[in-house]
């Protein structure tokens, strides 16, 4: 039994070795697809375009819109005079966001008065108008600050009445500068992962059917069961490698910490190219031929990836689509991978999504096993 699976290995091995652009697919685009997610992929805004009607014209004024464009989030554009030239600005998508500074600002910042301040944002990207929102009314609160203390010291005088003041101190821990690439680089391992081996595994037993090799194979003295370690093994070999790959590009060159441990995520990685494997091998007892493969494949795989948490939060899905979720393999390896990345927890937190992966794994395998039999037959 063992020899065969060993030829078997082999020969999968010496196809791999022929076949110059499979190599090339299975080392380059996932380098290249890294590269891309860890600088393209975040949830940080920078440099976004704004325009300013300044109708104050005052030194404070002046001071609250460098505040802004000392930020390095947003962008000036433009000084315009009138607010209806900020609205058109928007209107016509020339900035994304619009600040009007009305008249007698100075003067009700000076008289301790609140000092309204007028922002139009662009709600077409929902998300960067949000983060925007955010980082506008951070500054804004920063600057309101700067100025009560500013003129508490030139009035040389204490207030006449006390004040309360509640002053917050985030603390983020795991992440204390919010680099979003902490958060994209493991789960783009993941990812990644999952779509290689799921199409290298539906690909190559479609391929011999499609060619005819695999009926002049099953007619030698190797079994099922054998043909199909033989043909999946090499693939959990591959995943393994890419795993490790991505995640020295992670480590080396986007400096993404690694604070757990090697061998639990190594069980991990494990269990989730254990349902990758099943869930390929289930496609391919389904197709018959490569281009139904190819479709098949983008009707999953879409799906597994918006549902493992990746970038969008599982809290906020509806809660039908929140236990649809615990049956993909990629959300609960997202777990394991960050996990181990960035909070560096053990056994006693993970396994439960360790057990998950193994149980899905399990399934996964054992319908397309019984599949791939009575395709057989």
């Amino acid at each position: 039994m063992f020899q065969r699976i060993l030829q078997m290995l082999v020969k999968e091995f010496l196809q791999l070795r022929r076949d110059k652009s499979a190599r090339f697919r299975l080392l380059v685009p996932p380098v290249i697809q890294i590269l891309l997610f860890g600088y393209a992929a975040t949830f940080e805004v920078f440099n976004v375009s704004t325009i300013v009607a300044d109708q104050d014209r005052t030194p404070e004024s002046r001071a609250l819109v460098a505040a802004f464009v000392h930020s390095s989030r947003f962008e000036l554009k433009a000084v315009v005079p009138s607010p209806e030239q900020v609205c058109a600005a928007v209107q016509r998508s020339d900035v994304h966001v619009g600040i009007v500074i009305p008249p007698g600002f100075s003067h009700r910042l000076r008289s301790g008065d609140e000092a309204p301040v007028q922002v139009l944002l662009d709600g077409t990207n929902s998300n960067t108008a949000l983060i925007a929102g955010g980082y506008v009314g951070q500054i804004a609160q920063a600057f309101a600050q700067a100025q009560g203390e500013a003129l508490l010291q030139a009035s040389g005088r204490a207030l006449t009445a006390p004040r309360v003041r509640l002053q917050v101190e985030p603390r983020f821990w795991f992440n204390p500068n919010l680099d979003s690439r902490w958060f994209f680089v493991p789960g783009v391992i993941g990812s990644l992962v999952l779509v290689t081996i799921v199409n290298l595994t539906a690909f190559a037993i479609v391929r011999e059917r499609e060619v005819g090799t695999l009926e002049q194979l099953l007619v030698t003295p190797i079994r099922p069961v054998e043909f199909i370690l033989g043909k999946t093994l090499p693939f959990f070999m591959i995943g393994l490698l890419e795993v490790a790959i991505v995640a020295g590009i992670g480590l080396l060159w986007f400096r993404v910490p690694f604070n757990g441990s090697a061998l639990l995520l190594l069980a991990g990685t494990c269990l989730f190219l254990l349902s990758a494997l099943g869930l390929g091998l289930l496609i391919s007892t389904v197709c018959r031929t490569q281009q139904q493969a190819f479709a098949s494949n983008f009707f999953v795989l879409n799906p597994m990836f918006i549902l493992s948490g990746f970038g969008f939060p599982i809290a906020s899905m509806p809660q039908p689509l929140q236990w649809l979720t615990l049956l993909n393999p990629l959300r609960h390896f997202l777990v394991i991978i960050r996990g181990t990345f960035l909070k560096g927890v053990g056994i006693d937190v993970l396994w439960p999504e360790l057990a998950c992966l193994a149980a899905l794994g399990a399934v996964l395998l054992t319908a397309s096993v019984l599949r791939f039999r009575k395709s057989l037959d």
